[in-house]
This record gives structure tokens, sequence and C-alpha cells, in this order.
């Protein structure tokens, strides 16, 4: 149920930035008096191959224009008269240029044209960022506010020297605002050192480039850092001992034997030598401190999870901040978070190709694009996550890729600057190999998803 959820959200999301940005190329064109022949969302054919499985699941013709859902969920198109593209109409092209047609346009014009999907992109995450802050704010967990500092998940942590309960306190010596950017800030823009306070003691501990690469790896899994928490239970597993034994949600769980574990890390560590024996587990109930006997399983557990972060910030253990906004004010904000996007998206784009990261085999296909969504709908979330797909979908087609828009945009550009564009020949190559690129991209970071 949960990734039929994140599923249906993936494909509205998409499905509403697909008819904007072919939109945008509709309205670009129609604004030159250049003939649209079809507009639709999805492929009527087995995208990348034109001429394979062509049917649609609906139709209708509306002037010059055949508006139409294809059958392929991947995308969607627009036809124009005169123009070589994914629809690879190449009889028409033999034909002499006609009036209506998009090669009998200005450069300028047909430039506008290609940039026309790009633009509406832009604008849409703009827009979306803006209006999402000044409807919900933003909500973030200030860095300095994980005042028990922070609970290390994962092992690369240790390596890298962090330990539990050390404060973050900047990265290259630059605060970062909010906890959960942390290890964003540390791979995103390669940090070369990390500031924390322990026991009262600055330390600044510096940051590999082996731990980049594998924190690449792991941080989707792992998170790598957390927020250390107070042990508050939360949640039972299935025959749960804890709960056999008699402890409640809501109890806080002190003591491990009597050896204080305060911290939901402290007694994970200390719960895992106690393997098929009884222990004592002091808990905090209300006003009264209860000790309870529990038999651990074989893997040293009792069946008990910590609870939530939402939880314990309802409990007023942990204080996020919503930073809201007036309609005027989301404006500049929406702008630039906007251009934080762009700009981090093309540093990950550079990590991709730095060998040395490893970054290229963590490239994920439509099952890593859906697993970003929530479980739950939300539409705060569900918002933000199209506005982010909006500037990716602006960005990857501005890349000087044949058969993109930047790859158009590209020939174009040589037109202007020679007075006459490339040989037909030359077009008809260089779009057979961006067409082996990009089915080879969809390819690999499809099947990275799975293996």
């Amino acid at each position: 149920m949960e990734w039929m959820i994140k599923v249906g959200q993936l494909l509205l999301s998409l499905s509403i930035l697909v008819l904007l940005h072919e939109g945008g190329h509709f309205l670009a064109a129609r604004l030159f008096k250049t003939r649209v022949e079809k507009f639709y969302l999805f492929f009527d054919f087995l995208f990348p191959f034109p001429n394979l499985l062509k049917f649609s699941l609906f139709k209708i013709k509306r002037g010059d224009t055949e508006y139409g859902l294809g059958w392929f969920p991947l995308g969607g198109y627009v036809k124009i008269a005169g123009m070589l593209d994914e629809s690879a109409d190449k009889e028409q092209l033999k034909q002499p240029p006609q009036p209506w047609e998009y090669r009998s346009k200005k450069t300028w014009q047909r430039l506008i044209i290609i940039l026309g999907g790009i633009i509406v992109n832009l604008l849409v995450g703009f827009f979306l960022y803006a209006m999402t802050m000044f409807i919900w704010g933003e909500k973030y967990l200030p860095t300095e506010q994980a005042k028990y500092g922070i609970w290390v998940t994962d092992s690369l942590g240790f390596e890298m020297g962090l330990q539990h309960g050390d404060k973050i306190k900047s990265i290259d010596n630059q605060e970062v605002k909010g906890f959960h950017q942390i290890i964003g800030r540390l791979v995103i823009d390669q940090a070369k050192s990390i500031q924390i306070e322990r026991n009262g003691e600055s330390i600044d501990l510096p940051v590999s480039d082996a731990f980049i690469r594998d924190a690449i790896k792991r941080v989707k899994k792992t998170g790598i850092i957390e927020p250390r928490i107070p042990f508050y239970v939360g949640v039972f597993g299935p025959d749960s001992p804890a709960q056999k034994a008699g402890i409640q949600t809501d109890d806080q769980i002190l003591a491990l034997n009597h050896e204080p574990t305060p911290f939901f890390d402290q007694f994970l560590e200390k719960i895992s030598v106690y393997k098929d024996q009884e222990v004592i587990v002091s808990v905090l109930r209300n006003q009264d401190t209860l000790h309870i006997p529990v038999h651990t399983t074989n893997e040293g557990r009792i069946g008990v999870g910590p609870q939530a972060m939402r939880d314990l910030e309802k409990k007023g253990i942990f204080e996020f901040k919503v930073q809201k906004y007036g309609f005027f004010a989301s404006i500049p904000a929406g702008f630039n978070k906007a251009v934080k996007v762009i700009v981090d998206y093309a540093k990950q784009l550079k990590l991709m190709f730095s060998p040395k990261t490893e970054a290229y085999k963590q490239v994920g296909g439509f099952k890593s694009i859906a697993s970003i969504f929530p479980a739950e709908w939300n539409w705060e979330a569900f918002w933000n996550l199209t506005a982010f797909l909006s500037l990716v979908l602006a960005f990857m087609n501005f890349l000087p890729i044949p058969m993109l828009d930047g790859g158009y945009m590209i020939f174009i550009l040589y037109e202007m600057i020679v007075g006459k564009p490339p040989g037909e020949k030359f077009m008809e190559y260089a779009n057979t190999v961006g067409f082996i690129l990009i089915l080879a991209l969809l390819l690999y970071a499809n099947l990275n998803d799975f293996f």
C-alpha cells in the first residue's frame, strides 16, 4: 500500500510537470504562429522507438492540434510541424518548408520555442517553492537544538572520528542552519573539515575523500547521524518481551540492570550483550520509577522501539523552528530556494563525473525517485518534491545533449554564430548519438535500482 501511494504521487507529479513543460513549447510555438500537430501526455508509442506500438488511449482534434493520452507513461511530447524530434517524422522534412513550420521561423523564435519548456519548469519550481513557504513556512530542527548531540547510526561516522553525543558546530567553519542538512553539506560541498564540541572541548575533524565516497553509498540507507534522543517507548515488535513484561508506550527507559541508559543508542548498545537472559529495565512512568524484569531474546533484544521525532517535539524535548513568510516575502524566499536547489544539483552532477567519489554507482531511476515521496499522502511534501523535480527537469533538459532541449539550443546557437544550420547528416547522426545516450542512461539508472 505504501508503494502504491508513492507511485501514485510520482505519476501525478510527473504528469503535471510534463504537461507544463510541453505546454511551454506549445505556447511558444503558437506565439510565433507555428503549427503544433500533437500534444500528448505520455507517449503513444514505445519510447524511444517512435514507430513501435503506436496507439493512444484517448485523442481529440481541436484546430490543427491532436490532443491525446498515450499508453506509455514515461513523459509526453508536442509534435511541432517541421521539427525533427522524438516523434521522428522525417517524411515531412523532405518537403519544402511551409510558413507555419518550425524550420521556416527565425533563429531567435526557434530558440524561444525550444527554451519554452525549460522556462516554464524554472518558473513552476520557483512558484511552488514560494507558495509552499507562504502556506506552510519552512520547518526544520536548528542544528543547535540537537541539544543531546548526535547519535552515530553508521560505522562510517565512527571511522570519521565522530562519537555519540558530539555537538556539530560548523562545516568548513560555516554554520549549518538545519541539522538534517549536515550530511548533505559534507557530501555535496565536498567539505574538508567538520567542527564539533565534545565534553566542552572544540575539535576539528578532517573529512576525507573516502568518507565522501562511502557516504554517497550509505546515506540513503542509514543517514549516518541523527539527533541523539532520550528513550521514550514508542512501538513494540511482534511478541515483544517488553510488552509482555508490562512496559507501556510512553514509558521513559532510564537504566538497564541499574546502569543508566537514558539515550536510545546507549540502551541499544548495552542490551545487545544480554542474550536470552533476564534483565531489569528501569522506566519512568508518570512520576513513578519502576524496575521491571524482562527476558531478552536470543539476539539480545526486548522488542521495543523509540518514539518518533514528532512525538518528542510534542513533549518539548526538541524545538523545531517554523519560519513563516508573508505573501510578498515568500517570493524572494522561493526564488532563493530554487536557485540553491539548482546549484546543489549542479554540484551533484559534478560528483557523478568524479571517479574518486564513485557517485555514478548511486544513480537511480524511477524507483529511486518514487522512494523520496512520503508513504502517506502529504500535500506539503508533494508540492515541495514537485518543485524540486520541476527544477531537475529544467536542469536536465538544459544539458547540451542531442534530442534534449539543450541539444537543439546548441544547434540554433551554432546557426546564429555561423549563419547557417549544421548539416542535415550531422544533425541526424547527432540525434542518433543523443538517442543512444538517453536510452543508455535510462537503462543504467533503472537497472541500478534493482542491482
